[in-house]
């Protein structure tokens, strides 16, 4: 009998991995994703299968908790086919490759720390490295188009279904035919708002006979996207009026598009002052000239820019800073500067070093544009911490700090109601990719609302569909 179980993105956020195994047929695993925030660990843990196991891996978009550990799982025995959209393969090996480097220097700096005890040995290798990375991408690869169904195995197909979440992203709707009756096995992934700066909205989907639906912002609705914009305009005039700087921890797909988006608007709207932009992120960077290089995916505000200037983001003010040298050249500029770097929840990357230069000063301020995972630096923040601990010194938070959840790339509350009332059939809703207590909130609305079954998956649960 058809069973899943999810390994990942049970009851928390992070770390999307859904293992789907078929009575007559292949073995595949939707997504393999990092865990991030308070739940890291599990990242580095032994899968709980074997990956030699798996036949077909199925990515529902590029971000790092959906892809992550996908060389992981090649490193440990999987050689099969890996089947998605082929902006999120080209957005994967950014972010993979990224990640294999980060992991190889952590190594590199505990291993050299650990020599001066003689503890070397203790030090574990790292999760992968950058030839891990580079050989998920020899495997054997079947690029998906939105709304085309492919067909995996006899009496199998899948189709991929824009998602709106990110370029590439997409909902998969799984079709296995047993016994003469065709089963539709639906996983929404991240899906997007219907309101958003860049992307297109989701597209629906029909039927469903159990639908794995994500569910970060069950519990509630974003802001409108308007008020959202409005209140990041006045932050970036008034800070620049003020001879601050503006610093937007940022995601490096998707987020850092939006807000590039714009900031450039505002550039030919007249409304941004003489400053300098700098995307402050190699990945970002990279990341960047794929969504330009896919811009015929991208909605009506993106096309209009393109057809202004030529490109989707570039324009006088805007810098990039893909060196480190270059990075560092940015503090030497006391005020006038808008910095977009990474990482998005300020686990890393070059906005910890902005922080340290200009955090303490209260003429800066802070944008947050996205979620932040609990156990993360830019949760703490936006919690209220007055002070942080930063390259083992103590750095005040006097700038000026904002929460910006209305340009979330997520789905709230009545995009995921909106979405799942467009289905004709829709048998059962499982709740993934969410925090318990919003889990609750949004099965107590399902219910309500939509009149369906509805359940909220725990980790390793066996569910027969």
């Amino acid at each position: 009998m058809t069973f899943i179980q999810s390994f990942g993105a049970a009851e928390t956020v992070t770390g999307s991995c859904h293992f789907l195994q078929l009575k007559n047929g292949p073995n595949i695993l939707v997504d393999c994703g990092y865990f991030q925030g308070e739940n890291e660990e599990q990242t580095y843990a032994p899968f709980d299968f074997d990956p030699k196991d798996v036949d077909i891996v199925l990515l529902t978009h590029a971000h790092l908790d959906h892809v992550g550990r996908v060389p992981k799982l090649v490193k440990e025995g999987f050689d099969g086919k890996v089947v998605a959209l082929r902006a999120t393969m080209d957005l994967a090996e950014v972010i993979l490759m990224d990640s294999a480097k980060i992991a190889e220097e952590d190594y590199k700096t505990a291993l050299k720390k650990a020599k001066r005890t003689g503890y070397e040995k203790r030090v574990p290798p790292p999760i992968y490295t950058s030839d891990d990375a580079k050989a998920v991408f020899d495997l054997i690869i079947q690029y998906a188009d939105y709304n085309k169904a492919i067909q995996l195995v006899p009496g199998v197909k899948v189709t991929f279904r824009n998602a709106g979440h990110i370029l590439g992203s997409a909902t998969i709707q799984i079709e296995v035919s047993e016994e003469g009756y065709t089963k539709s096995l639906v996983f929404s992934g991240d899906l997007g708002s219907r309101r958003d700066i860049i992307m297109t909205p989701p597209s629906f989907v029909k039927k469903a006979d159990a639908l794995y639906i994500e569910s970060t912002y069950g519990d509630r609705d974003h802001r409108p996207l308007k008020e959202t914009i409005d209140e990041c305009k006045e932050i970036i005039i008034n800070t620049l009026k003020n001879q601050g700087n503006v610093l937007i921890p940022s995601f490096a797909i998707e987020r850092t598009q939006e807000v590039l988006l714009l900031i450039k608007q505002m550039y030919y709207d007249k409304e941004l002052p003489v400053c300098k932009v700098f995307l402050d992120s190699p990945m970002a960077i990279r990341a960047t000239q794929i969504y330009n290089n896919y811009h015929a995916e991208l909605n009506a505000s993106a096309s209009k820019l393109l057809l202004r200037d030529g490109t989707v983001f570039d324009f006088p003010y805007l810098q990039y800073s893909l060196k480190a040298k270059d990075s560092m050249l940015i503090n030497k500029k006391e005020s006038g500067c808008i910095i977009i770097a990474g990482s998005g929840m300020c686990t890393g990357g070059r906005i910890l070093h902005h922080f340290k230069h200009r955090l303490w000063d209260d003429r800066n301020s802070v944008i947050f544009v996205g979620y932040q995972v609990k156990g993360t630096l830019g949760r703490q923040m936006i919690d209220g911490a007055e002070s942080i601990q930063l390259f083992h010194e103590k750095i005040n938070v006097n700038a000026k700090i904002h929460m910006l959840n209305g340009f979330s790339a997520h789905a709230d509350q009545s995009d995921l109601v909106a979405w799942m009332s467009e289905f004709e059939q829709l048998e059962k809703i499982y709740l993934i990719h969410g925090e318990p207590d919003k889990q609750a909130v949004f099965k107590d609305v399902i219910k309500e609302q939509l009149h369906k079954p509805v359940h909220i998956v725990k980790y390793g649960e066996k569910i027969y569909v």
